[in-house]
């Protein structure tokens, strides 16, 4: 008799193993000023969807994509920094 695993036992079977990395953490901290800048873009975004943008949702628009924009500047550079060998810049 051939015994069937089912997948739900396949998938919990390894879900200690499944963790995130001490490196992953790191990774996830260093974009979270990005991740947050991105969350308040879509929050100024989901404002303007049910009506006509104001002066001031169009300003909270420019306000949040020049913050978006610093952010993955700021991201970039930093994992720029951290890639190159000593002496090296």
């Amino acid at each position: 008799m051939n015994h069937v695993v089912t997948l739900q036992d396949a998938v919990t079977a390894f879900a200690d193993w499944k963790e995130p990395t001490s490196a992953e953490l790191d990774a996830i901290e260093l974009e979270m000023p990005l991740i947050l800048a991105d969350v308040d873009l879509l929050d100024a975004k989901i404002v303007t969807l049910d009506r006509t943008p104001t002066e001031l949702d169009a300003r909270r628009l420019r306000r949040a994509r020049r913050r978006v924009l610093a952010e993955r500047a700021a991201l970039a550079n930093r994992t720029a920094a951290t890639s190159l060998p000593r002496g090296a810049a």
